[in-house]
């Protein structure tokens, strides 16, 4: 009999979906932030949708993740924000306002984070 090459014949189908995390927290300013000063809010001086107190900041997946913070309805830049999750008195929201600019008392500050939970599902038919 002749040699011959002996392969496997597999197919495989792989899922994923990928589900995301939405998490809004309000925040209204109480005094004025004037220009290199900064801004933090603690965690439990947040809101939910809902209008129930927040407790925490929810943690930022590793490379599944972002957040976004808005003062007064305007996207502000990563390089002024500091987000740090926790619970009061650990987690907070700090920004850095630029010499020349300021908060002003009433404002509105919304943080809006998101985390990504990737799932796949593998079948393998032979």
């Amino acid at each position: 009999m002749a040699l011959q090459i002996m392969k496997i014949l597999a197919s495989a189908t792989t899922v994923t979906t990928v589900s995301p995390v939405n998490t809004k927290l309000f925040y209204v300013t109480t005094a004025q932030t004037d220009g290199g000063s900064t801004l933090t809010i603690d965690a439990a001086d947040f809101f939910l949708d809902d209008g129930s107190a927040a407790t925490t900041l929810p943690a930022l997946e590793s490379n599944n993740s972002y957040y976004k913070v808005y003062i007064n309805g305007l996207l502000q830049m990563e390089g002024l924000l500091t987000y740090t999750p926790g619970a009061t008195g650990v987690g907070s929201v700090a920004v850095d306002v630029p010499i020349g600019g300021s908060i002003l008392t009433g404002t509105p500050v919304i943080v809006e984070v998101v985390n990504f939970t990737p799932a796949s599902s593998t079948t393998v038919t032979t």
